[in-house]
């Protein structure tokens, strides 16, 4: 049971939900490379919204993206896009379910070469970068290494990810731990951090 008594970093909210995602997920490593794919995608869908906005409806773009799996989010078929883009569960704009797509044929041709996990976590060179913020306001929108991945993905036929989605994206995964020093989570992701 979540309880509201405990330090978090100050952007959640009362939401038990979005409470859950920064006690349980938010700043944790992941390195399963189809995990950073589908919250490479979400990130992306969150452009111009809240993230609370994208974590109420993550059930329903797993089930209308076959639970983010790129071999078969390829072979989606012009009945199912438009299906998408008349579902209420999830953002129904063009250019943000178009880029789903486009995604995993990204995803799928960097695999040919190497784990997307690799391609990732590469500009991090495969470790957590640590910072030690006292209020969450202090952490940049963007930083030298988003705007490297975010170049890197760009070129790879990726979409909505520019530099400041990049960001949200690493310290959502984990790539940078920007739990606030005062947060019940901060010592436990610092000790989870890859060195």
């Amino acid at each position: 049971m979540t309880s509201t008594r405990l330090n978090r970093c100050g952007w959640v909210s009362d939401d038990p939900l979005y409470q859950k995602y920064h006690d349980e997920q938010w700043g944790r490593p992941v390195i399963d490379s189809k995990e950073l794919f589908a919250k490479l995608c979400l990130d992306g869908q969150q452009a111009g919204l809240s993230w609370i906005t994208i974590l109420k409806k993550q059930a329903n773009y797993e089930a209308a993206f076959h639970d983010f799996e790129p071999t078969k989010i390829i072979q989606m078929d012009e009945q199912e896009i438009a299906a998408c883009l008349q579902n209420p569960g999830i953002v129904r704009n063009k250019l943000k379910v178009a880029s789903i797509i486009k995604n995993a044929h990204g995803y799928l041709n960097i695999e040919k070469r190497q784990r997307f996990s690799d391609f990732i976590w590469q500009f991090t060179d495969g470790k957590t970068i640590i910072n030690e913020w006292e209020d969450f306001k202090e952490a940049p929108t963007f930083t030298a290494e988003s705007k490297a991945m975010s170049k890197a993905l760009k070129k790879e036929g990726f979409s909505f990810v520019g530099e400041t989605i990049c960001y949200a994206f690493m310290q959502a995964v984990g790539i940078v731990n920007d739990h606030v020093t005062s947060c019940h989570c901060y010592e436990e992701t610092r000790s989870l951090a890859r060195r």
